[in-house]
């Protein structure tokens, strides 16, 4: 099943963590391997600073994908104020389809 990782970083000190935090969290994605379907950060209107994050992930359940959302260094060292995991179907633009 896919969930979408809709994450909200803390304003204003979440820019700054995130900055610390960015290795270990492009590290982590890495490890997911082909569970990380995709993955960004949103940003401000004029592209120059993040804001939250947009990931996307294959797992068997939600219980799955909240542990998957809670190990993520930008989740573990605060940078996420709020993360919302939804269940989402990719219906057009598919890889593999």
């Amino acid at each position: 099943m896919i969930f979408a990782l809709i994450c909200t970083d803390k304003s204003p000190q979440g820019f700054e963590l995130r900055k610390q935090a960015n290795r270990e969290h492009l590290k982590y994605l890495a490890s997911l391997k082909e569970k990380l379907k995709f993955a960004g950060p949103f940003t401000t209107e004029d592209g120059s600073r993040p804001t939250g994050s947009l990931i996307v992930i294959e797992a068997a359940n939600l219980a799955e994908a909240e542990t998957i959302a809670a190990r993520d260094p930008y989740a573990t060292t605060g940078v996420f104020e709020s993360v919302d995991i939804r269940p989402w179907k990719w219906l057009l633009g598919h890889p593999g389809a």
